[in-house]
C-alpha cells in the first residue's frame, strides 16, 4: 500500500458480516483444512436466526432504507458491546461482511465448530491482528472486500466503549473510503451495552436502536494520500454517528484495556 506510508490503525468489528468462503485469512492456518460451507451456513444465518432474533428482541430500525441495495458501501458504526456485530447484521437490508479475530474461526471439537459455524453464520472473515503484516493485511482484506462491490462494516473507534462516550475515530475508515470510492453509511446504535453487558455470555432482553444516516461521499475532502483528508473526513462521519447515537463526544482515542485486545 503505497498511499500511506504508516496508516493509522483501522480497527474493526470484533464479529460482523460476510459469507465469503475464506473464512479464516491466517497464514498459519493449514490450507487443506476443512471448513464450513460459507455460502449455506450464511443463508442459514441470514434466513433463519436473523428473523428468529428479529422476533425475539423487536429492535427498533431507523433508516433502513439508506443503505444501498448494490454496490460497495461502507457502514461505520459507534461501539458498545460484542453483541453489536451480531445486531448490525441482523437488522441490515442486505449481507455485510466484516472482519473478526481469527481464533474464532481456529478452535478444535465441538466448541470450535460451533465458534466457526456461528461467526461464519454472522458474515464474518477472520483476520489475525496485530500491528506490521498482520495490519497490512486487514486493510487489503477490506479493501478487497469493498472492490468485490460488497457491503463491509467496522467500528472506527476501535475497540467497545465502556463508558458510553463516543471516541475520537481512527483514520482507516476513510483511508478505504477514499481508496475504494465507497460511500460511508454511519450508523448509530443505542442500548446495545444493555442487551449485553461487558463480561456476560449470553443477551439479555433490552430495547435497541439502530439509526442507519444518510450516505456520506469523502471524496470532496480530498485524495486518500493526504493526512488532513483523511482525518477531515473520519470527523465527519464520527460527527453523523454522533447525531444518530446521541453520546457524548470523549475527544480522545479508546485504548483497550491490558487484559482484553482492541477487537
Amino acid at each position: 500500500m503505497t498511499t500511506l506510508s504508516r496508516p493509522e490503525s483501522m480497527i474493526v468489528p470484533k464479529a460482523a458480516a460476510t459469507g465469503i468462503p475464506v473464512l479464516s485469512r491466517s497464514r498459519e492456518a493449514a490450507p487443506n483444512a476443512r471448513r464450513p460451507r460459507a455460502g449455506a451456513v450464511y443463508a442459514f444465518g441470514r434466513f433463519v436466526i436473523g428473523p428468529l432474533a428479529r422476533l425475539l428482541y423487536r429492535p427498533r430500525v431507523i433508516g433502513r432504507r439508506n443503505v444501498p441495495k448494490t454496490g460497495a458501501v461502507i457502514l461505520a458504526s459507534n461501539h458498545l458491546s460484542f453483541i453489536d456485530s451480531v445486531v448490525i447484521p441482523v437488522v441490515a437490508p442486505r449481507r455485510i461482511q466484516f472482519l473478526a479475530k481469527s481464533h474464532y474461526f481456529e478452535g478444535r471439537g465441538v466448541s470450535g465448530w460451533v465458534s466457526r459455524t456461528f461467526f461464519t453464520a454472522i458474515g464474518a472473515v477472520g483476520v489475525r491482528r496485530g500491528a506490521g503484516r498482520d495490519a497490512q493485511d486487514a486493510l487489503e482484506i477490506s479493501k478487497g472486500i469493498l472492490e468485490s462491490g460488497n457491503a463491509f462494516a467496522l467500528y472506527p473507534e476501535g475497540t467497545r466503549s465502556r463508558d458510553g462516550r463516543l471516541y475520537r475515530g481512527r483514520t482507516g475508515v476513510a483511508w478505504l473510503a477514499l481508496t475504494t470510492g465507497a460511500p460511508v453509511v454511519p450508523v448509530g446504535l443505542i442500548g446495545t451495552e444493555r442487551l449485553q453487558p461487558v463480561g456476560s455470555k449470553l443477551p439479555a432482553f433490552a430495547k435497541v436502536t439502530v439509526a442507519f444516516g444518510t450516505p456520506i461521499d469523502v471524496s470532496t475532502f480530498g485524495p486518500a494520500s493526504s493526512g488532513k483528508a483523511r482525518r477531515q473526513a473520519t470527523d465527519a462521519i464520527m460527527a453523523e454517528i454522533q447525531r444518530l447515537s446521541g453520546q457524548t463526544e470523549a475527544g480522545v482515542y479508546n485504548e483497550a484495556p491490558a487484559e482484553e485486545p482492541a477487537a
